[in-house]
């Protein structure tokens, strides 16, 4: 649509050019040649039947809604059973062909039919929605009986399979979602209802180790960084919550190392992720997503770890001994022996001496990795150490803050920059809230923080107007 737009705008120009003599007359033809001006009302008026024929086949699928809703209790299981796989498989096959089409055109060096692919993965997408909706329909239909868990995660694993059959984007991202829906809704039947191991409760208690094996190769499939963080994301979070090693003095009688791991383990597998551990992968296409989402859980562990709440015993009023209790510590086992393969070839994979940056950078996630290790531990196992914590993590914050904005400052990008200062800030009126102060001194606190906040903000920017201009300056000459 963007591209149409600027075709009917050049267009436009190019003609009052030529009226104007400005361009000559095989001048204006080479611009139509290259931006096919010749073929923008071909490409709006089939936009325009794809349109009509989206329309009346939304009004199809409500006559034959409405048909079914009619006739569904007088007709038997068999033929409700063909019906429901009548109406995946028919939409399911006429979206195949009609996405594919467009790519082999395109391969055949063919005019690319845009509208055409749009369509065919919109029925893609709309069969993995009646997917869900046969799955529903025919445990109704065959009395057969299981919890919501159960059926978000046959349903992602559904979809997951399409997605990995056709490679596309929407269909791995919908298959995360939905076997996150699943793991959340089981994650909860797992604590307030411990009971039988069913094969849902085997997914929600391996979700870390799942979401690496099940989601990281597919973003290599399709070639998507929505995927793999999406994946990354999940795998995270699950682990988080599958261990609970919040807060560290808690009623769980887990291994006092497991909360260590349990801090430590997503950065270090995130920082010394390479796309070339692959056998088939020759580029990186992941590693700088995969490094930044390390510093996001640096900076997020950091943040928790620096309150008091979370170095005090807590006792939750229930039995933490459940399914949730060791189980996770084999997932914890694979996956910190994939962290080691990777830090083995992170630190073998450079022949040539290493940059001092490089170097100095590496040091650095190393030491944070080792007080994200030791000192949860020492807490846990040898003594308590809750006030010194606090004091380590709340340093520790504040200078992976600083190193953010320094790191802004020197590749002249807004992302660090912005990072660091927001983190800064949050830590300091985090602190303020946390502890008892007057309502002066938070008044004052707020303030400063705000003209801090603007007067580095419009600092920064000048400084990145300066260094533009006087690039182009230097481009100029």
């Amino acid at each position: 649509m963007i591209l149409d737009n600027f075709q009917r705008k050049l267009r436009q120009e190019a003609q009052l050019w030529r009226d104007e003599g400005l361009i000559s007359s095989s001048q204006h033809q080479q611009i139509a040649d290259r931006y096919q001006f010749n073929k923008l009302e071909a490409v709006t008026r089939e936009r325009f039947v794809f349109i009509v024929i989206g329309i009346g086949g939304i009004l199809l699928g409500l006559g034959v809604i409405t048909f079914v809703a009619a006739n569904w209790q007088t007709w038997t299981r068999e033929v409700k059973f063909i019906l429901l796989m009548s109406l995946f498989m028919s939409t399911a096959i006429t979206g195949f062909y009609t996405w594919r089409e467009p790519t082999l055109a395109k391969a055949e060096a063919k005019k690319s039919q845009e509208g055409k692919r749009i369509l065919g993965e919109s029925l893609l997408i709309l069969s993995a929605f009646i997917l869900g909706a046969n799955l529903l329909l025919m445990s109704q239909i065959f009395n057969i009986s299981g919890s919501a868990s159960e059926l978000f995660l046959a349903w992602g694993l559904g979809v997951l399979v399409m997605a990995y059959g056709l490679s596309l984007n929407s269909l791995g991202v919908l298959a995360i979602v939905l076997v996150q829906i699943g793991y959340w809704i089981g994650w909860g039947d797992l604590w307030n209802s411990p009971g039988e191991l069913t094969w849902a409760r085997f997914m929600v208690q391996h979700m870390p180790l799942l979401s690496w094996l099940l989601f990281v190769p597919l973003a290599y499939f399709c070639r998507s960084r929505w995927i793999f963080g999406l994946g990354a994301i999940a795998f995270a979070t699950s682990l988080q919550f599958n261990l609970t090693p919040l807060p560290l003095l808690s009623s769980s009688d887990l291994a006092p190392w497991v909360a260590s791991f349990a801090f430590a383990l997503p950065s270090a597998l995130f920082w010394s992720y390479d796309d070339l551990l692959f056998p088939t992968v020759n580029y990186r296409l992941f590693q700088p997503l995969a490094r930044s989402l390390s510093l996001v859980c640096f900076s997020i562990f950091f943040y928790f770890l620096s309150f008091r709440g979370q170095w005090q015993s807590l006792d939750y009023g229930y039995d933490q001994a459940n399914n949730l209790r060791y189980v996770p510590i084999i997932d914890l086992g694979i996956l910190s022996g994939l962290a080691v393969l990777q830090w083995l070839y992170l630190l073998r994979q450079r022949n040539n001496p290493p940059r001092r940056e490089v170097v100095f950078t590496l040091v650095v996630i190393t030491t944070y990795l080792a007080f994200l290790t030791v000192v949860p531990f020492w807490h846990q196992a040898i003594t308590r150490i809750a006030d010194l914590g606090i004091f380590i993590f709340n340093v520790l914050l504040g200078l992976f803050s600083w190193g953010l904005i320094q790191e802004g400052l020197k590749l002249r990008d807004r992302r660090p920059f912005w990072g660091g200062m927001l983190l800064l800030t949050l830590q300091i009126i985090s602190r303020v809230l946390e502890y008892n102060t007057d309502l002066l001194f938070k008044s004052l606190v707020f303030v400063l923080c705000g003209s801090a906040l603007i007067s580095s903000g419009l600092w920064f920017e000048r400084r990145l107007s300066a260094a533009s201009s006087s690039a182009n300056k230097n481009i100029a000459k």
